[in-house]
């Protein structure tokens, strides 16, 4: 689908980092933004290194190739494609832009945080485990959101105590997003972020 270019698009920055001493980054990221819905994928490959990646990669290849389904349709999708895989902690985040609500799923330690302009925090409870091909149930939560809202989604070599100040004290995606590098203290994981912006009404 082609997007208008009168469309209000969502802002997004995006960061990744490999852990220290590797090359490879065993963290996979994908984006999609139609008229209709905004997708993001990310996936966090056990371990690290050029394995990882490859557990990662099979679930963004997912996620292209399949970005107009439902949450729950691609994440049973992603499970299949990581059988013969080390195995990946998945997020699948996807914006209704038509009914103003997210649908989210997740299984691992990869963390999702809505921040709305009244101050208001939603944060799905992460599921433990992680996508290895095994029958599994997944669970999708809808939430109604707020125009101008802003979100971060990170695997968790990134470490936040204080993720309400950031968002809080962050005007702008650019400005959430050197907030967000300012706290990163250690370079012993990948790390891995997808910080947005929702349009205002």
């Amino acid at each position: 689908m082609t997007v208008d270019p009168n469309t209000k698009l969502i802002q997004t920055h995006i960061y990744q980092e490999p852990k220290q001493g590797n090359v490879c980054c065993g963290d996979s990221y994908y984006v999609k933004e139609t008229d209709d819905y905004f997708l993001c994928a990310v996936a966090d490959g056990l371990g690290s290194g050029e394995q990882a990646r490859a557990a990662s990669v099979a679930v963004t290849d997912v996620a292209k190739a399949h970005h107009h389904l439902d949450v729950d349709e691609i994440i049973s999708k992603c499970n299949k494609a990581t059988r013969h895989t080390r195995g990946a902690a998945v997020a699948i985040l996807k914006i209704d832009k038509k009914h103003n609500e997210f649908h989210y799923t997740n299984v691992g330690n990869i963390r999702f945080y809505l921040y709305s302009p009244e101050g208001k925090l939603t944060y799905p409870l992460p599921i433990q485990g992680f996508l290895s091909g095994k029958i599994q149930k997944f669970r999708t939560q809808t939430f109604p959101y707020d125009s101008g809202s802003k979100f971060l989604i990170h695997t968790d070599g990134l470490e936040l105590k204080e993720i309400k100040s950031v968002f809080a004290n962050s005007m702008n995606v650019d400005q959430l997003s050197t907030r967000l590098q300012a706290v990163i203290r250690s370079h012993n994981d990948d790390i891995t972020y997808i910080a947005g912006h929702l349009p205002t009404a």
